[in-house]
């Protein structure tokens, strides 16, 4: 925000609201003469602040206390953030689902969905069963569509800042796809488009596995894995929005694909088959040997994939997540590796979320959109 000046009321009014929303939205309600503590305001700008809010529809008067409403006398308003002002979504893209979470503006998540797609279906078809799911969504929540503040969208492959898809090759006709145009059509509040690693990051900090710590990596591990990073609690995108594609590293000297690397067979398995691979895990848990070896294959080259990527990071901890997570043994090689080649290694672990990561993170981001729209305060000063 830029440089105030005294000539400026309706800059100070927003400053001074998003200050008084801020204290509201930290406690479960409050009086004017708390509001004023609070924030340093006088008690007159917190009332016609808290006037303008409650017209706006984003704060109401709370019901007394009980103990309080038996005293004599008037007892003094309490005010609430009303977190039921409006709505998020956070949508999830991927190869065989999508899925959409509903939440507040707490970030409280109140409904979900999902529905299967098949792993070969065009765009069109993608993009419909979401706006199915979504519409099935807002209906089992008697949640209207106006209602939604903002919605956020993970996707495979590399996304541009308007939500253009550089780049996929895990969705048939994703390359190129304006995604964050497209959803735009249907909703009218902000659409953000974002990779589904880098959302499940978010995710993972904000509610999973790496909720105490502010530089991670998050490994979605698949056929072609990804990654996303924090660094200082902050998501890390790279200049063209594909930092952690480390499924491109065989490209480096290591020409073997992972499609080779787990084949048990002289022909490579598909790359977005994921029964196949499943299979494969499942002959080598029981005891078939090609397998294992295929199996052994795959995880020293994730290790030694993850372990490129932690060097130039150096992170606090590195979380495992997608299909990955449910193997036998991809913690222990992670840590040996590592372990080797990292002066101070990092902590090693796995997601807490599981499937539900990539939405959470596309949620998280949608609140964020709101979050700065309605409380952001950095580098201003209120007004008393």
């Amino acid at each position: 925000m830029g440089r105030l000046t005294g000539g400026d009321p309706s800059l100070l009014r927003r400053i001074n609201s998003a200050v008084v929303l801020h204290a509201l939205r930290a406690t479960d309600c409050a009086t004017l003469t708390e509001i004023t503590a609070v924030t340093g305001l006088s008690r007159p700008t917190v009332e016609g602040v808290v006037e303008g809010l409650m017209e706006a529809g984003l704060v109401a008067e709370a019901a007394p206390e009980e103990t309080t409403a038996r005293r004599q006398g008037r007892p003094a308003r309490r005010f609430r953030f009303r977190a039921e002002a409006g709505h998020l979504l956070g949508l999830e893209i991927g190869p065989h689902r999508v899925a959409a979470l509903l939440a507040d503006l707490d970030g409280r998540v109140i409904g979900a969905q999902a529905k299967d797609v098949d792993v070969s279906a065009p765009a069109d078809e993608r993009l419909e069963k979401l706006r199915s799911a979504v519409a099935e969504l807002l209906r089992r929540a008697g949640v209207a569509r106006g209602s939604l503040r903002a919605v956020g969208v993970a996707t495979p492959g590399i996304v541009e800042a308007d939500g253009t898809v550089r780049l996929s090759t895990a969705l048939p006709q994703w390359t190129g796809l304006r995604l964050g145009e497209r959803l735009g059509r249907s909703f009218r509040c902000p659409v953000l488009v974002e990779n589904d690693a880098n959302a499940a990051a978010v995710a993972e900090h904000w509610k999973g596995a790496a909720t105490d710590s502010d530089d991670i990596v998050f490994v979605l591990a698949g056929l072609s894995p990804g990654a996303g990073s924090l660094i200082g609690g902050k998501l890390h995108r790279g200049y063209g929005g594909a930092a952690g594609e480390i499924g491109a590293l065989h490209l480096l000297g290591r020409e073997v694909t992972p499609e080779k690397l787990l084949s048990t067979t002289s022909e490579p398995l598909h790359p977005l088959d994921e029964q196949a691979v499943a299979e494969v895990f499942a002959q080598a848990r029981g005891g078939d040997e090609r397998a294992r070896a295929a199996v052994d294959r795959f995880l020293r080259r994730l290790v030694h994939d993850v372990a490129a990527l932690v060097l130039a990071l150096d992170p606090e901890l590195v979380v495992v997540g997608g299909w990955a997570a449910g193997l036998d043994g991809v913690l222990e090689p992670l840590r040996r590796e590592l372990a080797r080649y990292c002066l101070r290694p990092p902590r090693v672990t796995l997601s807490l979320l599981g499937e539900a990561a990539v939405a959470t993170g596309a949620l998280r981001l949608a609140l964020d959109h709101v979050e700065e729209q309605l409380f952001a305060v950095e580098g201003t000063t209120a007004r008393r």
